[in-house]
């Protein structure tokens, strides 16, 4: 198999030869057609998240072609489409499992960052944690659903049901999360970095009801506010949009410190909570809505051994949707 592979954090990837990978129990192997690159694995690629296994081969929207199933494996078949996100697997049997909040796991592993992931021709992942997906769609325009459409979603089930919604951070996910909160008739606000009148008309391309700057403030207080843009300083600004009794949700893996800010912003229930990974559940209700919400999927496609330009422009805000490796 080819991969791009990181080894130390803070590295470029760099194109390595490896044996092909065989299932274990319970696993299957995956002949990957296409893999997302979301901000987690820009992330784990400069060292913000804390090293967890090195070397390792980042990403974690994968798209791909069952290859071989590992013993005990049921419900799979060699040839199927599946696709795999951050969630890797957990425990099982700790007590965020047993309560059915396996995203909060004591004991789990991820996609691209405790486990290879899918920067590959092949994968390895856990069967039960290795979703089908419809034979119709591209494979390119599948993959970042696995984690920017999963992450977004869950973190739209977060805001409630928020009439107006302000989205902070108009990437991957905003732009697959917008276009569903659209198909649920609310009203969205999309907050990009200030004088990006590029991704400004972007959203409105969408469908945003209105766009500007993360420091404008919006037609009318907000019911909730999801932020995507790993920036602290956006909390204070999204509280002080919303109404009270409004919400704030920070929908990142890793964010900057949150700088001080006055209680009067907070007070009046406004509150903030924090998405943290995702479950099976996400998985298969966002997958269910898929193709009633119909979101129009924009990616720039990258060679499997361009991940590195890919990174870079995800790093520098060059990207419109999603960008996406096919190998």
């Amino acid at each position: 198999m080819n991969a791009m592979q990181l080894a130390p954090p803070g590295a470029r990837l760099e194109a390595v030869e490896l044996p092909d990978p065989a299932p274990g129990p319970g696993e299957v192997s995956i002949r990957v057609s296409a893999c997302g690159v979301c901000r987690t694995d820009l992330h784990v690629v400069d060292g913000d998240l804390p090293p967890r296994q090195s070397p390792i081969i980042p990403g974690h929207e994968i798209v791909g072609i069952v290859d071989k199933l590992g013993d005990g494996v049921t419900g799979l078949e060699p040839g199927q489409r599946v696709g795999v996100g951050w969630l890797a697997s957990a425990c099982g049997h700790c007590p965020y499992c047993d309560r059915d909040r396996e995203n909060l796991c004591d004991a789990p592993d991820f996609t691209g960052y405790t486990v290879n992931g899918g920067f590959a021709t092949h994968a390895i992942a856990d069967a039960r944690y290795t979703y089908p997906l419809p034979e119709e769609g591209r494979d390119e325009d599948l993959a970042p659903l696995l984690c920017a459409g999963l992450i977004g979603w869950r973190s739209l089930v977060a805001a409630g049901d928020a009439p107006v919604l302000g989205l902070y951070g108009f990437g991957a996910a905003a732009h697959i999360i917008l276009q569903v909160a659209k198909w649920q008739g609310r009203t969205v606000y999309a907050f990009t970095r200030p004088g990006d009148t590029a991704s400004q008309e972007f959203a409105r391309s969408l469908g945003a009801d209105w766009a500007g700057g993360s420091d404008e403030t919006p037609p009318e207080l907000l019911d909730a506010a999801i932020i995507y843009a790993p920036a602290g300083e956006l909390v204070p600004q999204a509280l002080r949009a919303v109404r009270k009794g409004g919400r704030v949700v920070c929908a990142g893996i890793h964010m900057s410190d949150i700088p001080a800010f006055p209680y009067s912003i907070l007070w009046g229930e406004r509150s903030i909570v924090s998405v943290a990974n995702l479950t099976r559940k996400d998985a298969s209700d966002f997958l269910a809505i898929v193709p009633k919400a119909r979101p129009e999927l924009h990616t720039t496609v990258y060679p499997l051994e361009q991940a590195n330009e890919a990174l870079d422009d995800l790093r520098a805000g060059r990207l419109q949707g999603a960008a996406v490796l096919k190998p």
